[in-house]
């Protein structure tokens, strides 16, 4: 669990603590960018210095290194020219490169760390955030602090060389003059600070805005064949745009404060650069200060004080990147509830023998959904679980699978508690049909061979033909290598269920869930479906849950379920012969009255 003081430090330092790997980059990077804006000021001096040539002659500074002919001393002057140009265009390069392929390394770690870290989460932490937020995140505020590493860093460090290394040479060469031309440093040193408290909770609401908006596009997006029957098009683009018009308020609110930042920075550098004009002139008309010497003064003042301008962006880029790293660095702050255990499960070992205990579990401090139930489902057998909408069974499942926490009781395969297993191994060990299937962009063999990568195209097939799937591919434009679309939309939902049920045959599980595994295909499938199951639950522990009670009257034993609870349990024929809630709801399926 991330500590309080990780999230609640500055998110620079958090940032810093990060990359600490990449550390020799970054202070290659810094002294690239340092060495850089060192040679970058050494034309004033050398103008400085030609100047003193022209107008001391043989009395300049060149001339006490014992050369006294003023070709020469131009000539080393134009030498070092050369040497001190080259040298900052190498600089320049260095630091342009290693700055921004660190911006790109820190991106890419960022972007698949925080990835990870959300597979890791438990499921509720999605049912409680819009994907879209989580995208923003994954994309635009690492791509916000990229921005900052390629460019806003170096011009950190460049004006903070520029400050002391500039303030150091004034005092040096005219303390007399320096104060007039740092004058302003104070000031605009003052400004910045007070400009960055009051841009923060601006750029943060910039960010949270930005979120808002790509939760609603990616929704809408997901949800595009809703829209158009409902003919909502117009409600939805109204919806968008009060949510993107947040955003430009959001942003305007953000710009009014950092746009005045440039022009009243200028007014006070313009106070600082006029005084060590005039004021410099003076003395060197007066002997005080030589012509050189206020050559380089002025020229210097330039390179000190007009780059600060400049300043406003780079804190604008910060303020932004600093929002977004507070919001990266809290998703991989948030804490892993389900943790893997430690215990090997081989898949190769399992006989899939599952009891659950006494288990009580509720959703988000509501209601409990399962209550103090226990049952066993021996190995190799076939149960099925049903009950009204809402009764807990597919919760039973996904307990199994871990993908929530038993509040209270226990869950064992093979005697091993579940939470003392491998999370991998369990979940290799079971292959599950969800009622509402997901397939990926891609081929239908990618698909059925999802999380069973090396199979080879007649695994692949053999599986389809279990699942009852091998003709309907057949019968496609490419056959087992058409594309099935985002979501799988361009199949029917008979279509997508088949393929899911062969996906999980493929994977070969000891365990199977068939989790309304026949909900959504028609009558002939269905049968041809329930005609293949005798292959399919050999040599495995299935958990069938059906609302569709003919698809499991032949399983090994029925659990009904009713609020959470085991009501009645038995085979088909028992439960009717008791006239219960199995009775009823088999007399409402089949057509006839209940008694």
């Amino acid at each position: 669990m991330a500590s309080h003081s990780a999230s609640t430090s500055h998110p620079l330092q958090r940032l810093m603590r990060y990359s600490h790997a990449h550390r020799q980059q970054v202070w290659a990077a810094i002294a690239c960018s340092i060495l850089n804006k060192l040679f970058d000021l050494a034309p004033p001096v050398l103008i400085g210095m030609a100047v003193d040539v022209v107008v001391e002659r043989q009395n300049s500074l060149i001339a006490s290194w014992g050369v006294a002919d003023i070709q020469t001393q131009l000539l080393i002057l134009s030498g070092l020219t050369l040497i001190i140009w080259g040298l900052e265009s190498v600089f320049q390069y260095a630091y342009d490169r290693l700055w921004r392929n660190l911006a790109q390394t820190i991106q890419h770690e960022l972007r698949i760390d925080a990835y990870q870290h959300l597979q890791e989460l438990e499921m509720s932490f999605f049912e409680e955030r819009s994907t879209g937020a989580l995208l923003s995140v994954l994309n635009d505020d690492i791509n916000q602090l990229e921005r900052f590493l390629d460019h806003g860093a170096n011009e950190v460090l460049q004006v903070s060389t520029t400050v002391i290394v500039v303030g150091a040479a004034f005092f040096i060469l005219a303390p007399g003059v320096a104060w007039m031309a740092m004058l302003p440093m104070p000031f605009i040193l003052w400004g910045s600070f007070a400009f960055q408290r009051r841009l923060a909770p601006r750029y943060a609401d910039v960010r949270e805005q930005a979120g808002l908006v790509n939760s609603r596009l990616a929704n809408n997006l997901s949800g595009m064949a809703t829209i158009k029957s409902f003919t909502a098009e117009q409600y939805e683009l109204d919806r968008v745009g009060s949510e993107s018009e947040a955003y430009r308020r959001s942003n305007r609110r953000a710009i009014a404060l950092s746009a005045a930042f440039i022009p009243l920075i200028r007014m006070v550098i313009l106070l600082g650069f006029t005084a060590t004009l005039f004021f410099g002139g003076i003395a060197a008309a007066q002997g005080q200060l030589a012509v050189g010497t206020y050559s380089v003064l002025v020229f210097i003042t330039q390179r000190l004080l007009w780059p600060l301008t400049n300043l406003g962006q780079t804190l604008d880029q910060y303020q932004r990147a600093m929002a977004s790293t507070n919001r990266v660095m809290n998703l991989l702050d948030t804490p892993i509830a389900i943790r893997t255990g430690t215990t090997p499960l081989p898949t190769t070992t399992v006989r899939g023998e599952v009891r659950i205990e006494q288990i009580t579990f509720a959703y988000n401090h509501q209601p409990p959904v399962v209550e103090n139930l226990s049952l066993t489902i021996p190995a190799g057998q076939t149960i099925a679980i049903v009950g009204s909408t809402g009764s807990g069974k597919s919760t039973l499942v996904k307990l199994l699978l871990r993908f929530y926490e038993v509040q209270q009781g226990r869950i064992t395969i093979d005697g091993k508690e579940v939470r003392d297993l491998n999370l991998r191994d369990l979940r290799r060990s079971i292959g599950w049909v969800s009622q509402d299937v997901f397939l990926f962009h891609g081929t239908v063999a990618e698909n059925i061979a999802y999380g069973s990568f090396g199979a080879s195209r007649e695994e692949i097939t053999h599986a389809a033909k279990l699942a009852e799937a091998h003709e309907f591919i057949q019968r496609l434009p490419q056959g087992y290598d058409t594309i099935v679309g985002e979501r799988g939309q361009k199949l029917s939902g008979g279509q997508r269920q088949r393929l899911a049920i062969a996906r999980a045959l493929l994977k070969d599980p000891p365990i199977l869930i068939l989790d309304e595994a026949t909900s959504a295909v028609d009558n002939e499938t269905e049968a041809a479906i329930q005609r293949s199951l005798e292959h399919i639950t050999q040599n495995r522990t299935t958990i069938a849950i059906a609302h569709r009670l003919s698809t499991i009257r032949y399983s090994d034993r029925i659990y009904v379920m009713d609020h959470g609870k085991l009501v009645e349990q038995g085979k088909h024929e028992d439960l009717l012969a008791t006239n219960g809630i199995y009775a009823h709801l088999w007399n409402i399926q089949s057509g006839l009255r209940s008694s």
